[in-house]
């Protein structure tokens, strides 16, 4: 009996896949806590907006001198993107704790200190209320 071995389906190098769109994501999050917009980020680390846009949904790989540059840029060292990739790191950042770092960053922009001071009575008064 000639047992035929099952065909597998090579993954172009230049395709991205399920950890491809997870560091994208880490970029997008360490972006967005800094603060930084999209096209920010990518005139700082020499690509396009589009190109830019593509490496944050995980649509176009990064090369490593990319993400070389990417962690200067976001001033993380290069292994922040793949923490909790396995799904065992609790330094991941929540989507709740991202709320609450863009919070903290959105307030520390207020210059006026009395907007500030508002919106921290704001603040209390909603968190009673719960």
């Amino acid at each position: 009996m000639n047992m035929i071995e099952p065909q597998t389906r090579a993954v172009p190098a230049n395709r991205a896949n399920d950890v491809d769109r997870y560091v994208g994501t880490r970029i997008r999050e360490r972006r967005v806590m800094l603060g930084l917009s999209q096209q920010q980020m990518a005139d700082m680390i020499g690509v396009t907006y589009q190109q830019a846009h593509k490496y944050e949904r995980g649509i176009n790989r990064i090369s490593a001198g990319r993400l070389y540059e990417i962690s200067r840029v976001l001033n993380v060292p290069i292994t922040y993107f793949y923490e909790g990739l396995d799904g065992h790191n609790d330094e991941a950042v929540e989507p709740r704790q991202r709320m609450c770092l863009e919070l903290a960053r959105n307030f520390s922009a207020i210059g006026n200190q009395k907007h500030q001071e508002a919106l921290s009575q704001l603040a209390r008064a909603l968190a009673v209320q719960e």
